[in-house]
């Protein structure tokens, strides 16, 4: 994904915030070389921070965004002011989920995105059109897509320690991901200490920032507009 997976929010969000959005390395415009991890990506991104001269910010993650938001609060608790995460866990990857994973990674890698990318769309967005999104697809070489999924799938677990995470958090799911049970998103709500009652979205897809922002954004605004007063 990229940056424009957050054009719904951007639009409505421009009047009174000021927005940051980055590609993950190996995502988008931002290449990835070398091993590196979710917390080597939660340092991107406060140097993304840094360079732009911001002490603190509110974060939103869907996904991998979830992982990296989470593990920014862990690593800079002082400076994330509040937490929004959607279609997440902060648990390590079930293993038969990782294998079919490297699988796919595999055939991408040997056969070409061809033959799976209608299978990853399903699985990112559900029933939602896709066509924005597979030619870019197409376009990733299979090594690069290994190295991410590598990253995606080897994650260590957050879960046992997000109760040190003393900001509010809004926690996103919808009911039609196929990526993570909303369960997922029930065991983070239960593990962070003020954590809002968890938001389901009937019918809602993995990128459902995305796919359903018409039920998503409002919750978001209201979120982010109550951690600073509507300022």
């Amino acid at each position: 994904m990229d940056t424009t997976m957050w054009a719904p929010q951007v639009a409505v969000f421009g009047d009174g915030y000021r927005l940051v959005a980055v590609d993950e390395r190996g995502h988008g415009g931002t290449p990835a070389e070398g091993p590196f991890d979710y917390w080597d990506v939660a340092r991107d991104v406060f140097a993304v921070l840094d360079r732009l001269e911001i002490d603190t910010a509110a974060v939103i993650g869907t996904s991998q965004g979830g992982f990296v938001a989470l593990r920014m609060a862990l690593l800079a608790p002082g400076r994330v002011t509040s937490l929004a995460v959607l279609g997440t866990s902060g648990e390590a990857e079930d293993e038969q989920v990782a294998d079919a994973y490297r699988q796919l990674a595999r055939v991408w890698l040997e056969q070409g995105a061809d033959s799976v990318v209608d299978g990853v769309a399903k699985i990112c967005l559900g029933d939602a059109d896709a066509s924005d999104w597979t030619p870019k697809w197409r376009h990733v070489p299979g090594e690069r897509l290994m190295r991410i999924m590598n990253v995606l799938v080897d994650r260590d677990g957050v879960l046992d320690r997000v109760g040190e995470i003393d900001v509010p958090v809004l926690v996103l799911h919808g009911t039609a991901d196929l990526a993570y049970p909303v369960a997922r998103a029930e065991a983070l709500v239960a593990a962070l200490p003020k954590a809002e009652p968890l938001v389901t979205i009937e019918g809602g897809a993995h990128f459902l920032s995305l796919t359903d922002a018409d039920a998503v954004t409002p919750h978001l605004r209201r979120f982010l507009d109550a951690q600073t007063d509507g300022k």
